[in-house]
């Protein structure tokens, strides 16, 4: 596939699988490897058209910033825009915040977000639950660690948000990630992610949202459970909140379940 010019210089790298269906776009977080995305990609490009985007200074896209949330939705709008419109959008962490940005500027270029692993919600409304999103000072040595031995904090990270893997498959994604997004890039985006709060342009995305959760699928970082998912259910009552077994990367089939039922 060609790779995307922006205005400011910078290019970014989209590859597609399938070449019939309706549009998918993958918005991966702050620094997750799209090989990850390997198994929900082969569950739709049989009926769908499937396309993954490299962030600015990630993989093959040109290794230039900025990291803010508005330039990276902007890319995402035109990397839609370019591979043709509308999309459904599958995203996580920071990727649903850059999902419901583009959606608020360019609403007819997408037509639904599927927020697998994470919800447009400012960490500060989850106050009162269980999880270690809600400490300031956890979060704080979190992005530190981030900044100062990215290696340490990318393996805690993924070692507590999928304890399926082995102590094999937990190097070899802690290794892919490093070199796909560098650690300066990273540290940065993720800075923009926890800094910032969605929320309202969540709620006017209405029912083009659709929230998969399971229980137990925050690792420790999000609250999870009942009262969380009745706090989500509050704060983003036009969305569709559906409960599936496990997250995209051990049940791609149940994401993808729910991509088709938007596609109709």
């Amino acid at each position: 596939m060609p790779d995307l010019d922006r205005d400011d210089g910078i290019t970014i790298h989209w590859e597609q699988a399938g070449s019939e269906g309706p549009l998918v776009v993958l918005a991966s977080y702050w620094s997750m490897h799209p090989s990850v995305y390997d198994r929900i990609t082969a569950e739709l490009e049989r009926d769908h058209r499937v396309v993954r985007y490299d962030d600015r200074h990630a993989g093959e896209s040109t290794a230039l910033g900025p990291y803010d949330l508005d330039t990276a939705a902007g890319d995402l709008a035109a990397v839609i825009e370019a591979a043709g419109a509308p999309a459904i959008i599958v995203a996580q962490a920071d990727g649903t915040n850059r999902a419901v940005r583009a959606l608020g500027e360019r609403p007819e270029l997408i037509t639904a977000i599927v927020a697998n692993g994470g919800v447009p919600v400012g960490r500060r409304h989850f106050a009162g639950l269980d999880a270690l999103v809600t400490s300031e000072g956890v979060v704080e040595a979190l992005m530190s660690q981030v900044e100062t031995d990215y290696r340490g904090a990318i393996r805690g990270i993924l070692s507590a948000t999928n304890t399926q893997m082995s102590e094999e498959e937990l190097r070899t994604r802690v290794e892919k990630q490093i070199a796909y997004s560098p650690g300066a890039a990273a540290a940065a985006r993720m800075r923009a992610w926890a800094d910032d709060d969605p929320l309202e342009l969540g709620r006017a995305t209405g029912d083009r949202l659709w929230v998969l959760y399971s229980v137990g699928a925050g690792g420790g970082w999000f609250p999870t459970g009942p009262e969380a998912q009745a706090l989500i259910e509050s704060l983003l009552p036009d969305a569709h909140h559906v409960e599936v077994d496990d997250g995209m990367v051990s049940r791609p089939d149940q994401t993808a379940e729910v991509v088709r039922r938007v596609s109709g």
